[in-house]
């Protein structure tokens, strides 16, 4: 009888041991490819971590034995959506009762939490922005320790939790060894993975604007703003909006990233509504998942507060305005502080405009070099440190460090959300006696607009009561319309008494023109020898006739053509008449 219970046992532990390597019961010969040697858990807790433990697990190779699984460690208010999120990316998620069951090889958090504790594993943590900065006392217990660096987080019972704890920067070792001693021998400055991605990337530039809509002479601000009311949503909500309706749209293409805490608490839906006017006007928001690294590679511009997207854009030598410093949630010491005491600033109630083009003339990359590099360290060898240690973990399951380094593959293109483009302008604009006209649009907001610059542009898809009456250029830009063009003109040229022009797309860099009194013109876009033939928007074609009727020194006829030009680009554009160069109608 006693070799039951023993049979029982070994029973049991063979079971257990199938459970813990992740063998499925079967037959050796079904598998592809050798059971793994270890098993290692990336541990997320909010979405901002989530993305950044799942880019440090990508070091770690399959190829070279290593089963990798994912939990969501409880208990944060911005954890909503998380294991859904996790499930859809088809990675393996435990949920946290069956991971604190189970035994790891080693653990990968790019947060901490004393209740860490209850893995079985080894825990390695790491920063999921850029370095320790930010005072949240609710987390820390405490006014002086930076989240991430505090005893409450770090310890329990007097024992350290984590077995290796990544910092960034050498310096951020010796803040550990003030908030928390016991904790500093366990520390290594790792560098920083995410930013290594991000400049290995930079030769995707072209790839990620043309995504962005900064392509045809157009350059790309982008809005960065991490959470809370020291932010810059939280100190200027509005000024999403009037970058957009400030901005010539053809000069500007304006995207957003907002931090994914700013989602988690006000909701997918709710993000969006607070920023439609905004996204009417032609904002583009980065979802909170992925494509804010391809932003800041994207980007000429970025207007921003204390969040890592903005840091890391400047350690990119973007020019960087700053609209909130959050100064009262930073650790005084730490170089987010000195960042939001040195970078350049942007005044909300100012001309954003001319402070954008001041800003770019200024800029010197030099000048914040000193604050960046006080945070990012060992920039270009951060992956194959941070994966030299994890393997470290895992050597007595016989798994060994790769002979190369990992190459940092380019961050993802981003996937904007964006609505469709604006369909009402206020123009204003000058032509000269050669045929150059230089215009700016910039888009009319519904209830934000007060006072007309110049004249108003409008497609037929506006829908306002009003700026369709008022307007002087009316554009009709689909080509594959069902009333023909010369009809659809003549008919809205008596509709609407007061226009100037009227234009209809006919294809993608043609379209047709009546002018008041009648007369009808092609347009099209010239194109040197070898070029592409740049595309014709009807809009913007439209407002440069006007600008050209409208100015009483002009010497040429339209059929001499024309060069409009909005900001850096141009294009020229001839004109061919109704029955030939010369004819009336």
């Amino acid at each position: 009888m006693s070799s039951v219970p023993s049979l029982l046992s070994r029973s049991s532990a063979r079971f257990r041991s199938r459970l813990r390597r992740g063998v499925r019961s079967g037959h050796d010969r079904w598998n592809t490819w050798d059971p793994p040697k270890a098993e290692v858990l990336g541990v997320a807790r909010t979405l901002t971590s989530a993305t950044r433990v799942l880019d440090v697990m990508h070091l770690l190779r399959h190829e070279d034995g290593i089963e990798k699984y994912y939990t969501v460690n409880p208990g944060s208010a911005f954890a909503d959506g998380l294991d859904a999120y996790l499930a859809g990316l088809g990675v393996q998620v435990l949920s946290w009762k069956e991971a604190t069951r189970r035994s790891f090889d080693l653990a990968v958090s790019c947060s901490v939490h004393p209740t860490m504790r209850r893995l079985d594993a080894p825990l390695m943590v790491l920063p999921h922005g850029a370095g320790y900065n930010r005072l949240v006392t609710e987390s820390t217990g405490d006014t002086f320790s930076p989240a991430g660096l505090s005893r409450r987080e770090l310890m329990w019972r007097g024992k350290v939790v984590p077995e290796a704890i990544g910092v960034s920067h050498q310096a951020q070792i010796d803040r550990l060894a003030e908030t928390c001693p016991e904790a500093a021998p366990y520390a290594l400055a790792v560098g920083d993975w995410c930013f290594q991605r991000i400049t290995a990337s930079m030769k995707h530039r072209d790839r990620y604007r043309a995504r962005l809509g900064a392509v045809g002479g157009r350059r790309l601000v982008v809005i960065h703003s991490t959470w809370s009311r020291h932010s810059l949503l939280g100190r200027h909500p509005e000024l999403p909006l009037r970058l957009m309706t400030s901005l010539p749209v053809d000069e500007f293409a304006v995207a957003a990233v907002f931090h994914p805490n700013v989602w988690a608490r006000h909701s997918r839906p709710g993000v969006l509504e607070r920023l439609g006017a905004a996204m009417d006007a032609g904002l583009m928001i980065i979802p909170p998942e992925e494509g804010w690294r391809a932003a800041v590679v994207a980007s000429d511009w970025v207007v921003g507060d204390h969040g890592s997207t903005t840091f890391y854009s400047a350690a990119a030598d973007r020019v960087t305005l700053l609209a909130a410093t959050g100064l009262d949630e930073l650790d005084p010491r730490s170089p987010a502080a000195a960042f939001g005491q040195g970078a350049p600033r942007l005044d909300p109630d100012g001309d954003v405009y001319a402070q954008l083009l001041a800003a770019a003339r200024g800029h010197d990359p030099a000048g914040l070099r000193p604050v960046v590099d006080r945070q990012l360290a060992s920039v270009d060898t951060s992956g194959e440190v941070t994966r030299a240690r994890m393997y470290a973990f895992l050597a007595r399951r016989g798994v060994v460090v790769p002979d190369v380094a990992p190459l940092p593959l380019p961050v993802p293109a981003p996937e904007p959300v964006r609505r469709t483009a604006a369909t009402a302008y206020d123009v204003t604009g000058a032509h000269d006696a050669r045929g150059t006209v230089d215009l700016q649009r910039r888009p009319l907001v519904a209830g934000h607009h007060t006072e007309a610059l110049g004249f108003y542009a409008v497609t037929t898809e506006e829908n306002h009561p009003h700026w369709p009456d008022a307007a002087e250029v009316l554009a009709r830009t689909a080509a594959d319309a069902e009333v023909a063009a010369l009809d659809w003109v003549a008919e809205a040229a008596v509709r609407y008494e007061n226009l100037n022009v009227l234009v209809a797309r006919l294809d993608e860099s043609r379209c047709l023109v009546r002018l008041r009194g009648g007369r009808l013109l092609e347009a099209r876009t010239e194109r040197s020898w070898g070029a592409r033939r740049s595309p014709l928007d009807p809009i913007l074609l439209g407002s440069a006739v006007n600008l050209w009727l409208t100015d009483a020194d002009r010497a040429k006829d339209l059929t001499d053509g024309l060069t409009l030009r909005t900001g850096q680009w141009r294009i020229e554009v001839a004109f061919t008449e109704q029955g030939g160069p010369g004819s009336r109608p």
